[in-house]
């Protein structure tokens, strides 16, 4: 079975003419007939019904059609996977990342990035959050993504771009708003805004209240980080946002936790990833982008 003959049998499953079919593939009509002859010999099946005007396919013919269309399609995957590793195209990194990123770190990344490699495509795609994000990579759906953690060490296969405190936000006019600093014990009583339950965020306010003594009492759950520090400034209920979120609102204030309350953002790839030369380019400028602890972000060249 050869891959010239798959391509024949879809290319005139869908035409429904043998002319048609050559004329589109470029070849001659005896070379596609006699392609299609000999996949139907090899399988000792009729694939293909000519008894009537238009070409039809018959029951072997339909059920043989999803085998050979995965095929050509898996091979199309290949082909395209490949170019990632020659130095003579435009490459495409698939990058994935949640919202928080999208949002606020994201656009300075890419501008950055863009005007050191114009010729790297970023497929970007956004996530509802990190752990779906480190899925699609292990499922080779993405490249690289942007995931958010706590004070845990970064894997082999993690690269830390950097770390923030995460403040607790809350109305001008709340009581807590004059403190200089707040504990945990003292939100008993407050009503939360949240991410979605899977995120770094939700998880670990979460888990900060229950070492406080309590079940946080959770008014809304949302992906939309505008709508989070709106309802704030509305006096709707208090969230826990990192700085870089919140550092240029003013319509709530921050205050600081006790104790601190870190994020860390990290680079993530699968730990089976094959590293392209394209896959090298782009984590090489992520290693010069990041922000280093204690010295901020690297100086880019």
């Amino acid at each position: 079975m050869e891959f010239r003959q798959l391509e024949y049998f879809c290319t005139i499953s869908e035409l429904e003419n043998f002319t048609r079919t050559a004329e589109v593939l470029h070849v001659s009509q005896p070379s596609v007939t006699k392609a299609i002859k000999a996949l139907e010999a090899e399988l000792g099946l009729t694939l293909i019904d000519r008894s009537q005007k238009h070409v039809t396919l018959t029951a072997e013919g339909r059920a043989f059609l999803i085998h050979a269309q995965r095929i050509m399609q898996d091979a199309e995957a290949a082909k395209q996977d490949m170019l990632r590793f020659r130095t003579d195209t435009r490459g495409t990194v698939h990058f994935g990342v949640p919202p928080m990123v999208e949002a606020y770190l994201f656009p300075d990344f890419f501008t950055k990035f863009h005007q050191e490699f114009p010729d790297i495509n970023l497929d970007v795609q956004e996530y509802s959050d990190s752990d779906e994000i480190r899925e699609r990579a292990e499922l080779g759906e993405l490249d690289f993504g942007i995931v958010l953690g706590g004070e845990e060490e970064c894997g082999t296969n993690e690269l830390l771009i950097l770390e923030d405190t995460m403040s607790l936000c809350v109305h001008p006019h709340h009581p807590l708003a004059g403190r200089e600093s707040v504990d945990f014990h003292e939100l008993r009583d407050e009503h939360f805004i949240l991410q979605q339950p899977r995120t770094y965020q939700n998880r670990e306010v979460t888990a900060r209240c229950n070492q406080a003594g309590f079940t946080p009492d959770v008014v809304l759950c949302t992906s939309q980080l505008k709508t989070i520090k709106q309802l704030v400034a509305n006096h709707m209920g208090i969230s826990i946002l990192p700085d870089f979120v919140t550092r240029n609102d003013v319509n709530f204030v921050r205050r600081p936790l006790d104790p601190p309350m870190r994020a860390r953002v990290s680079l993530y790839w699968s730990g089976h990833k094959v590293f392209s030369i394209i896959d090298k380019r782009f984590r090489d400028f992520m290693e010069s982008y990041r922000e280093v602890p204690g010295k901020g972000r690297k100086a880019h060249a």
